[in-house]
């Protein structure tokens, strides 16, 4: 397995860094990885090098690059402090079309041997989901997406596989919200809703509190089942 940083031009033709990672092959169906609000740190290098020895070809876009580029905050007082002034001060709309232009970049791949997928965490999940209503992955992966019930007027334009993974405990998503989601994607026949009961947002990362092994075991290895169903 191989990593390093590359270029991506959006479609404004501006440019910004992505963080790639390769399988032991060389070559695979491409995942686009969305940092939480801490950034390409190192969590989300390792979760990239994870999904990489499963097989993909795997990119995480630098999403505050317009703020401070290749941020990578640890996850405690002062480093979260910062990432909730940064996504407070970000343009979400031109951040998910940056995941898009992630998603097109990764398919012209030459490494790329199958479809392209997103998978986002936090408020990644929300930009992955904003990705998949314009049509751009092939198959969508949320994560506790913040913010994204609010959104759910662009459902309609989500036609492609969806799977949403939710806390049932989680203190920034309310339960209200979560409904909210499922009731809309229920007649989705391509949309998937999981909840995990007991557990607070961020249960996937295992750098932070709300960590959840069980939880987290299981949520990957619906999502490998959902990546491999759809990105043959």
């Amino acid at each position: 397995m191989s990593t390093q940083w590359i270029s991506v031009t959006n479609g404004d033709g501006e440019t910004f860094d992505a963080w790639l990672a390769l399988p032991p092959t060389g070559q695979g169906p491409g995942l686009v990885l969305v940092q939480e609000i801490w950034g390409v740190n190192a969590h989300i290098r390792a979760l990239a090098e994870q999904y990489a020895l499963d097989g993909y070809v795997v990119l995480a876009p630098d999403v505050f690059w317009r703020q401070e580029r290749r941020l990578d905050l640890p996850y405690d007082k002062q480093g979260s402090e910062k990432a909730f002034a940064l996504v407070k001060a970000t343009d979400a709309e031109k951040n998910g079309a940056d995941v898009a232009a992630t998603v097109e970049h990764l398919s012209n791949m030459e490494q790329v041997t199958g479809k392209v997928g997103v998978i986002g965490f936090c408020f990644g999940g929300q930009l992955a989901y904003r990705a998949a209503a314009v049509g751009r992955p092939d198959a969508t992966v949320c994560y506790y997406g913040g913010g994204i019930h609010n959104h759910l007027d662009l459902a309609t334009d989500i036609h492609k596989p969806i799977l949403f993974h939710f806390a049932g405990e989680d203190s920034l998503i309310p339960s209200e919200a979560i409904h909210r989601v499922s009731d809309t994607f229920a007649g989705h026949l391509r949309a998937l809703v999981f909840e995990y009961p007991g557990v607070d947002h961020g249960f996937n990362c295992w750098g932070r509190p709300a960590y959840n092994q069980h939880a987290a075991a299981l949520a990957h290895g619906r999502t490998l089942q959902f990546l491999a169903e759809n990105l043959d």
